[in-house]
């Protein structure tokens, strides 16, 4: 445990204390937010505003996870799998981002370019994890199902990293509501992980046990920490109103290490759950396109569905909390359904 709380003080700091000097280089190199011309007309205050502050909490989540594992000398290519999911895309919305303020538009790179991009993050990282972590090809819901998926989890492992990245940048529209909301699904992760490590099957067999690596669980439970003190110390400057956004650079790599997460300690399905709040921002997008392209009417006053309440009259903070408030109830009852589990199986007994 303690060496959770020294990586999570580690990416707390640096974030902190980071942030701010990002800010003024990046106001001064011109990398200002972007605003959708579509969007609510309040939100054009905020046109120029430092953008790409997921860099900071992508060096704040290595620094974290470095400064642990010099200080306790043990790697695990599970951990580095994770790592490297996020920084991977974490660069591909880098990308995105730069060219939105070369170009001085809200649009980046093509759907196809960027689909692409993940795609190869997911081989690269699903090699890694498979080869080198020994992480079941099975699908899994609170823990591995049986079924094994072969060579198509490498699709499954595709649909998973661009699905939680998508959901997360899509959820980045309002000051702090994204980086909120998964602060509280990483701290899921992080009793996930650390809960694997205090079970795991190599203690002695038993029903309730999970077959992973002691040190894996652990590892990966130390970079999901780095990440909440990261997440936690970029939110102070990124709640409303914000100083600094994180762009795609930072929603991409924190979708994308939900995901690898998800995947590592063989909880894929329960995702959907713990990342409600990110589920239902992706569903109202597609339910508007959907309604839109087919029958020509909308659905929303505008999607994702945090603007649709904003053009209803809600104030910005008002949106954000209520929704960190339904974030928090999503992660609540994914946990209840892991732990629940857990007992059934005649853990603790």
């Amino acid at each position: 445990m303690r060496q959770i709380l020294i990586a999570a003080a580690v990416g707390l700091t640096v974030t902190l204390l980071g942030t701010p000097i990002a800010i003024r280089l990046f106001r001064v190199w011109g990398w200002g937010q972007r605003i959708r011309e579509d969007g609510p007309h309040t939100h054009l205050e905020k046109m120029g505003t430092p953008t790409m502050g997921g860099t900071v909490m992508i060096l704040a989540i290595v620094a974290g996870y470095v400064v642990t594992r010099i200080a306790f000398h043990t790697v695990t290519a599970a951990g580095l799998a994770v790592l490297l999911a996020t920084v991977l895309l974490g660069l591909l919305g880098f990308v995105d981002d730069y060219i939105k303020v070369r170009r001085r538009r809200s649009l980046g790179l093509s759907k196809t370019a960027k689909i692409i991009g993940q795609a190869l993050v997911a081989v690269v990282f699903g090699a890694v994890a498979v080869q080198a972590a020994h992480v079941p090809t099975e699908l899994s819901f609170v823990r591995t199902t049986g079924l094994d998926l072969g060579v198509f989890f490498f699709v499954w492992v595709f649909v998973i990293l661009a699905a939680s990245s998508n959901a997360v940048n899509l959820t980045d529209g309002l000051d702090g509501l994204a980086s909120g909301s998964s602060i509280l699904v990483l701290s899921a992760y992080v009793f996930i992980a650390f809960w694997q490590f205090r079970h795991t099957c190599a203690l002695g067999p038993q029903d309730a046990c999970y077959p992973i690596d002691v040190n894996a669980a652990l590892d990966v439970a130390i970079v999901a920490g780095a990440a909440v003190g990261a997440t936690a110390g970029f939110l102070w400057w990124n709640a409303a109103p914000a100083r600094i956004f994180m762009g795609d650079t930072g929603a991409l790599a924190l979708g994308g290490l939900m995901g690898a997460l998800a995947i590592v300690t063989s909880t894929q399905l329960i995702l959907i759950v713990l990342g409600g709040l990110f589920v239902i921002e992706t569903t109202s997008v597609i339910v508007q396109v959907v309604a839109f392209r087919g029958f020509g009417r909308r659905v929303f006053k505008m999607s994702p569905i945090h603007h649709h309440f904003e053009l209803a009259g809600w104030p910005e903070f008002t949106v954000i909390v209520r929704f960190w408030i339904l974030a928090g109830l999503t992660v609540a009852i994914g946990l209840g359904l892991f732990y629940t589990d857990f007992i059934a199986r005649g853990g603790l007994g």
